[in-house]
């Protein structure tokens, strides 16, 4: 759609997301009803947010009635598609849309998009840095991180370029593919929202449904998940990997310790391995995704180097929070999953006090109870999911034997883990589930972790 002129608007959700796409429907002559199923007092910022924007509020719960001469249903990506005024206005044939397909619908020039089950956050952001170095005009890098784009797309030109991290939750509501489209990989995450890996992989695969062959997918060549979708690939295929790549595969990859790329004929050498300043195999594979990214968007290759060696992560992810008395406490609150818990523990050599808890997403957690037994000594588990977890680590008859400590919130485990750690261990928050037990989303878990390990003494 591209005149919104007294189109009647409902959006769902409050949040960052809601609120950039009521100011910009707003501003483009939209009626729009900004609903919220929170009390009306904690709409508060909300409300002051968008002052100067004829929007309007209702908060307490979401009454069918608001459908009622309604001509799109906008949801906030943390709603449900199940949630009932959802449902029923698909029953009515209303149209759904959400700020990224809008956003879509209108952006003047090139986009990037990635998504992923992990490391999405941290190779947008790379890929950001990259474009920012690279783009003689000006880059934007947002979506599912940062800023909603949708803030920007009324100042951006045709030279300019977007870097968009999607969410499995967002597409699904899009029709629209980027130019570059990047999946990193698909495992076991919000299957409490999507119900099965089947309806969880295809709303990741909507970022490729509808780009033309003029478009390039960037898929994980490691990953059976991203790499099962390349037959919906319709354009240029780039693929990245910690091995060699297949013969006539183009791409970036790992050989003998250097990251390279190779397209057709052409072949780059990029920079050794020990020069990438994140931890772990799983941040060399976002590393390489990134560059393959990069490629295919034409950076400058001295630019994507540059943006590399610099590149010393994104917060709440295997962050460095302080050492004290020979204890380096580690910020990963950005894990939501078990198995990027299990990436973070593969990151290290040290000794390990492993923190585990907040929310389960109905995932797995026998592959990260089985590497407890493998690598860890002592786990404090937290939260709404605590018990879940210490019985899925205690039940599991593996080798070796685990020290299991339960705390009932974050702040109480920080003082567990205190208690336990010694000279040359590492305190690794890396919780495998959601923070909506205790905090609004993993950045305030992030937060609060750091303020009460910095209080520690």
């Amino acid at each position: 759609m591209k005149n919104w002129t007294n189109t009647h608007v409902l959006i769902l959700g409050a949040a960052r997301q809601g609120i950039a796409l009521a100011r910009w429907l707003s501003r483009h002559g939209a009626i729009v009803t900004l609903n919220d199923s929170r009390p009306e007092a904690e709409l508060a910022p909300a409300k002051q947010a968008l002052a100067d924007m004829n929007v309007k509020f209702v908060a307490g719960g979401h009454p069918l009635e608001l459908l009622d001469g309604c001509d799109v249903l906008c949801p906030s990506g943390g709603v449900p598609l199940t949630l009932p005024i959802v449902e029923e206005a698909v029953k009515r044939g209303i149209p759904l849309s959400n700020d990224s397909q809008i956003f879509m619908e209108v952006v003047p020039c090139r986009t990037i998009g990635i998504t992923g089950s992990a490391g999405k956050t941290t190779t947008t952001t790379l890929v950001g840095n990259m474009a920012s170095l690279s783009i003689a005009n000006r880059s934007y890098t947002g979506g599912n991180i940062g800023d909603p784009l949708i803030n920007y797309v009324d100042d951006m030109t045709t030279d300019d370029i977007a870097v968009m991290e999607l969410s499995s939750f967002q597409l699904e509501q899009m029709n629209i593919s980027p130019n570059i489209a990047a999946i990193l990989n698909i495992t076991p995450n919000h299957l409490d929202r999507h119900g099965t890996m089947e309806a969880y992989t295809n709303a990741k695969a909507r970022i490729l449904e509808f780009q033309s062959e003029k478009d390039t997918a960037v898929l994980g060549r490691d990953d059976s998940g991203a790499w099962g979708l390349k037959n919906k690939v319709k354009g240029n295929l780039l693929a990245f990997s910690l091995h060699d790549l297949d013969e006539g595969l183009n791409g970036a990859y790992l050989h003998d310790g250097l990251l390279s790329l190779r397209d057709g004929f052409a072949y780059v050498p990029l920079l050794m391995r020990e020069r990438v300043q994140l931890r772990g195999d799983h941040n060399v594979a976002n590393v390489l995704a990134a560059f393959a990214v990069g490629h295919a968007a034409d950076f400058k290759l001295d630019d994507m180097l540059e943006a590399v060696e610099e590149f010393r992560g994104v917060p709440h992810r295997l962050e460095l929070v302080r050492e004290l008395r020979g204890v380096r406490w580690y910020n990963d609150s950005i894990a939501t999953a078990p198995e990027r818990s299990m990436a973070a523990i593969h990151s290290f050599t040290e000794p390990i006090v492993l923190m585990l808890g907040g929310r389960d997403k109905n995932l797995p957690w026998g592959d990260l109870a089985k590497l407890v037994h493998e690598r860890v000594d002592h786990v404090v588990v937290f939260g709404e999911a605590g018990e879940m977890i210490q019985k899925t680590i205690t039940g599991f008859s593996g080798v070796g034997a685990v020290d299991i400590r339960r705390a009932k919130t974050l702040e109480e485990a920080v003082s567990l883990a205190a208690e336990i750690a010694s000279r040359g261990e590492v305190v690794l928050l890396s919780p495998g589930g959601t923070s909506f037990d205790e905090f609004k989303d993993f950045s305030e878990r992030g937060e609060a972790f750091r303020k009460w390990v910095s209080e520690l003494s």
